[in-house]
């Protein structure tokens, strides 16, 4: 990332970004909000919701922060990156589209499916224990001269997702918005655009399993850190990084920790009333029906689901 800092990310930089995801070729679409009390789901606290169905995303909800990525980089580049797989999978079917040579460095924890699919796009897909991830990729740039497009801790990235915008031409003054957090691009780029917007009322949270709370953890040392992480949620085990870090000090009230276990019951939950999202993608509507929340009695609150990169073969072990 370079030297590029918090300040670096302004509200014409994101509208910008998302005038040129808006027109991407990649087909990134414009994500419904559903009011809860249209959906069979479950609540017990006495508020307003809406959710953002992210879940619907074409590849993942990764393909915002992607086609801003490749809208900035010259056709025909040869690209490494390092993900779990919702980033993979919306890299892989970008280098497709326009030409690109790639490479997915995975951890082995990972879902095989997910490779697979990677794979499926022409990309090349090398597994390895997630403490080797940055060196592979290391090795990638040095030795095969390949350009790295990072999946959380790039400017672009963070500022095609900046989703927020979309969230408030909906609900246009959220008491509060809870979304999931793993490298925090996502996370970064939803609560910059919110706070950029006026809206320094509005309490955004980030959820992380307990397993892998490496922005919980960086909030407490004050300072990006990298932790052995293990959940069921492997989209949010990536570690903190210093751009993401910086801009959720700024933005975001909180970072709110889940256990595998609730995670799994929203995923359960969720598929029940009809709706496919993977247990990283479900974790900030974990955390709201398990009432890690504060204070939402009377408020009006956004919750996004943010992937949809789930397997038959992951489904069949979560509870009926």
């Amino acid at each position: 990332m370079g030297d590029v800092s918090a300040e670096a990310v302004t509200l014409d930089l994101l509208r910008e970004a998302r005038e040129r995801v808006r027109s991407s070729p990649l087909g990134v679409i414009n994500t419904p909000i559903i009011p809860w009390c249209q959906t069979t789901l479950p609540l017990n606290v006495s508020c307003s919701v809406h959710i953002k169905m992210e879940n619907m995303q074409r590849t993942s909800f990764k393909i915002r922060g992607v086609a801003n990525q490749f809208s900035r980089r010259p056709r025909g580049g040869c690209f490494v990156t390092l993900s779990a797989g919702n980033y993979g999978k919306s890299f892989a079917y970008a280098s497709k589209h326009y030409g690109s040579k790639g490479k997915v460095v995975m951890p082995e924890t990972a879902p095989e499916s997910r490779a697979t699919l990677i794979q499926s796009f022409g990309v090349e897909v090398e597994r390895v224990p997630t403490s080797s991830l940055m060196s592979v990729v290391n090795r990638c740039v040095q030795e095969d001269n390949m350009t790295l497009l990072h999946p959380y801790d790039d400017l672009d990235l963070i500022a095609g997702h900046a989703l927020g915008l979309e969230v408030l031409e909906v609900v246009p003054e959220p008491d509060v918005v809870v979304v999931c957090c793993g490298g925090g691009g996502l996370l970064s780029g939803v609560a910059a655009a919110i706070k950029l917007s006026g809206l320094n009322k509005t309490r955004i949270y980030g959820v992380e399993p307990e397993g892998a709370c490496t922005m919980y953890q960086s909030f407490i040392e004050k300072k990006p850190v990298w932790m052995d992480a293990k959940s069921i949620a492997s989209g949010l085990a990536p570690p903190s990084a210093r751009l993401p870090f910086e801009l959720c000090q700024l933005y975001v009230e909180q970072i709110i920790l889940v256990s595998d276990e609730e995670i799994k019951a929203a995923v359960s939950t969720l598929f029940k009333a009809g709706l496919v999202v993977e247990p990283a993608g479900s974790a900030a509507f974990a955390a709201l029906v398990s009432n890690k929340i504060p204070d939402l009695e009377g408020k009006k609150v956004v919750c996004i689901l943010s992937g949809g990169n789930v397997g038959k073969d992951e489904l069949a072990n979560f509870p009926d």
